[in-house]
């Protein structure tokens, strides 16, 4: 039997800070990992996509060569190489953290699967991981979200990928089909075809990436045909088998695609069902999230949920926030903006997509609701064919797309689709934690010559959005 003052169930985002946060306040904390530390962000998603995001674009520069005079042969792309750079990137940021994490004073490690088992009698939590015991008046929970696979007939048939399986490759899929037309699924179907593969998107709804602005999933839907992706809406499935290709899905129409691979892009779920949480009196929906206040405190006092499984932001950053939330509040800090809570701050997002999008706060659409209801709101629209620097770099898809409440004059949303909106949008998003006028940014002195220069000229463009497009 172990006794800690602070026990971490999971690895994420929040965990490793949270854990080294802790330990400097004097705690002795354990952190459970029951697989590799850093967890999705480090090892399946974030630092390795993106690593492999860079390899598929400077392929596809390559073949752009001409397009600023620059003379080239034959482009090739070495797959098992670009897969094992992508690999030594998340290995070094997985080795980076594990030493960091040893060598923090008042941390413990406990490689295993950690779940509750009921309290002492004096009310510290009891922990299990394998056979060990661990016993603390805190447990703060960090578990992440996992794959959600459909239930499709046959598909217990075939090898269906998920974004670890297809990170895992080591031979360049022939025809990869991708179920699911949203964030996930377009990021990889554009880098494997940027990789040399075929790639087929099966999306169930009449439009991809639907949560964003119409304007928004035709521009990516043109970006995606442009580079020989070929896009099948409102399809369903109705089931999927082994062909001679690999794969062969027949959709709800009678019609078939056949494949190589088979990713599955189409949600996640909460790590949440192994934790034994009804033995510490703590519920989920029913759908596995756990719920929080605002500053992330469950139901059941000394248990905290922090990132994807409280349903607060299903993103690295708003975990990341979730840890500065907690210690905020653990140190009684009374100066708080957006530390006040997760309550406190707006969602932002961005989708990797080349171009990237950028985004906000409001959509347009969900500003036209609020302006059916009495709600005065002004918004600005500039293409990126419109601005100088993307027309210099050859990058001129997209838009920025600025909203701003017209009594408070306070943003209330950003879409930047295209060059650098990856980037640029956390200039907005800042500036939003503010609550300041957009008019003083307005009148800000920009740096020329860049995309974000415009910021200010496009707020001049305001105009009074109405309920309906006319």
């Amino acid at each position: 039997m172990q006794e800690f003052d602070s026990i971490i169930i999971g690895s994420g985002q929040a965990a490793p800070s949270l854990a080294v946060g802790l330990a400097r306040r004097g705690d002795r904390v354990a952190l459970i990992e029951g697989d590799r530390l850093g967890g999705t962000c480090v090892n399946t998603g974030c630092t390795p996509t993106k690593t492999l995001r860079k390899s598929a674009r400077v392929a596809h520069l390559a073949r752009r060569a001409a397009d600023f005079a620059v003379t080239t042969g034959q482009i090739e792309v070495d797959f098992p190489a670009a897969m094992e750079r992508m690999r030594a990137r998340s290995d070094a940021a997985r080795e980076g953290l594990t030493c960091w994490l040893e060598g923090t004073e008042g941390i413990s490690l406990v490689h295993g699967w950690g779940r509750f088992d009921g309290r002492e009698d004096d009310g510290r939590f009891r922990v299990m991981v394998g056979d060990q015991v661990l016993l603390a008046r805190q447990v703060y929970l960090n578990t992440g979200t996992r794959p959600f696979l459909p239930p499709v007939e046959g598909i217990d048939t075939v090898n269906p990928l998920d974004n670890a399986g297809l990170l895992a490759l080591t031979e360049r899929p022939d025809h990869l089909i991708v179920v699911g037309g949203s964030y996930i699924g377009l990021e990889f179907g554009q880098i494997f075809r940027r990789l040399g593969s075929q790639v087929t998107i099966l999306h169930r709804a009449d439009r991809l990436a639907e949560r964003e602005d119409a304007e928004v999933s035709g521009i990516i839907a043109d970006i995606m045909r442009d580079e020989g992706i070929d896009l099948r809406l409102n399809a369903t499935l109705a089931s999927v088998g082994k062909s001679m290709r690999g794969v062969l899905v027949t959709l709800g129409d009678g019609s078939e695609v056949s494949g190589s691979h088979i990713l599955f892009a189409t949600g996640r779920v909460p790590n949440t069902d192994g934790l034994n949480l009804a033995s510490v009196g703590l519920s989920v929906d029913k759908r596995g999230y756990i719920a929080t206040d605002a500053q992330l405190k469950t139901e059941v006092p000394g248990i905290w949920a922090l990132g994807d499984i409280n349903r607060r932001g299903a993103f690295t950053h708003t975990s990341y926030h979730d840890h500065e939330i907690v210690l905020a509040h653990r140190d009684g800090l009374t100066d708080l903006h957006q530390w006040q809570g997760a309550d406190a701050r707006v969602t932002t997002y961005a989708m990797f997509t080349d171009p990237p999008l950028g985004r906000v706060g409001l959509t347009r659409a969900e500003a036209q609701t609020l302006v059916a209801k009495g709600q005065r709101i002004l918004i600005s629209d500039m293409p990126m064919e419109r601005v100088s620097r993307a027309k210099e770099e050859g990058e001129t898809i997209g838009l920025i797309r600025l909203i701003v409440d017209a009594e408070s004059e306070r943003f209330l949303g950003a879409t930047v689709f295209g060059f650098a909106g990856d980037e640029i949008i956390s200039t907005l998003t800042n500036y939003m934690a503010t609550g300041a006028s957009y008019r003083i940014m307005q009148q800000a002195l920009p740096v020329h010559p860049t995309v974000a220069e415009f910021l200010p000229t496009i707020l001049a463009g305001l105009k009074p959005l109405e309920a309906v497009d006319g």
